[in-house]
């Protein structure tokens, strides 16, 4: 009897530990704007009425090594629990995507975020998958791969401190920063 009740909860306690959100498709398009491949659905975010968030842009007098990409909003900013690039973010990467390719020795790390919620390794996973989706659809509007990093920080460097979902709002981000 022990035997079979332990059979029978390890399946229970796997499936309570999934995810319905797929990370193993990126979802981006070329610049004829047909879909390269399928973004992940996410309903976890549909009818709530979060406000879309707008683009922030840099501080000239915060950083001399942005350069040329000095007055540039450098933030996407994502859904929750979503790596799909937001239609209001595409010209933000086209602009840095045009800076990029102006110099060859210029490198960029694209920084993936998460907000506090979720564990540490799926944050992880996610932030990462942030900072990939960007990175491709610079690789797609001709920027070469060497010169692009991609590295996920997760819910480690909050932008807002807080709980609010305005602050999580502004966490859930990929940031562009030169080298």
């Amino acid at each position: 009897m022990k035997k079979l009740m332990l059979v029978m909860a390890i399946p229970a306690v796997l499936a309570a530990c999934g995810s319905t959100v797929k990370l193993d498709k990126v979802p981006v398009e070329d610049k004829a704007g047909t879909s390269v491949s399928q973004p992940a659905a996410d309903s976890s975010n549909s009818g709530t009425g979060v406000a879309q968030t707008s683009v922030t842009a840099v501080d000239a007098g915060k950083s001399g090594q942005d350069g040329a990409a000095q007055g540039v909003a450098r933030v996407v900013y994502f859904d929750y629990d979503s790596f799909v690039i937001r239609p209001e973010f595409q010209s933000v990467i086209e602009n840095h995507a045009r800076l990029i390719k102006t110099d060859k020795n210029k490198k960029v790390v694209i920084e993936g975020h998460t907000d506090e919620r979720g564990g540490r390794e799926y944050n992880l996973a996610l932030g990462q998958k942030r900072a990939e989706a960007v990175r491709s659809r610079l690789g797609l509007l001709g920027v070469a791969e060497s010169q692009v990093e991609a590295v996920s920080f997760g819910k480690e460097k909050p932008a807002v401190q807080g709980s609010t979902e305005a602050a999580m709002e502004k966490n859930r981000r990929a940031e562009i920063s030169y080298r």
